[in-house]
């Protein structure tokens, strides 16, 4: 799954540690998210997106699959 949470992140002039302590996890969670290689809970889908004040539609790119 894709997502915009670099974007999100560099707007705001977060780090990634600062954005994983603001929504409780760890560093290396955020940089697996940023890289797509993590799908995140759904619970800290919704964290992330209330932290940017933005709908989860807005941060992630679900795409369908064939």
């Amino acid at each position: 799954m894709k997502n915009k949470i670099k974007i999100f992140r560099t707007q705001k002039g977060l780090t990634q540690n600062e954005l994983a302590e603001s929504v409780g996890v760890r560093r290396e969670t955020i940089v697996f998210l940023e890289k797509g290689t993590y799908n995140p809970s759904l619970k800290l889908a919704y964290s992330i997106a209330h932290f940017f004040e933005i709908n989860i539609e807005e941060l992630f790119i679900f795409e369908e699959k064939d």
